[in-house]
């Protein structure tokens, strides 16, 4: 039962990312600005440094999530 419980968690978890449209438009007019302003080197090396900062973090996030689950399942 616990299993169902960890599994329902975490779709409801994904799920709530669909209901905050506004959170996709969060951002200053000033960086916005600037990045569009900006040429197309600046801009693509905008682009790896958001991957290259998002990549870690999202490691470490399914990393803790796999241990919760692998933990949920042993017992």
């Amino acid at each position: 039962m616990t299993v169902m419980r960890a599994r329902i968690a975490v779709l409801l978890g994904l799920a709530s990312f669909g209901f905050a449209p506004g959170a996709l438009a969060q951002g200053c007019a000033l960086c916005y600005t600037q990045a569009s302003a900006a040429g197309q080197a600046a801009q693509h090396s905008l682009r790896v440094g958001i991957l290259v900062l998002l990549l870690p973090a999202l490691m470490l996030f399914l990393g803790v999530l796999l241990l919760l689950y692998r933990r949920a399942t042993a017992a």
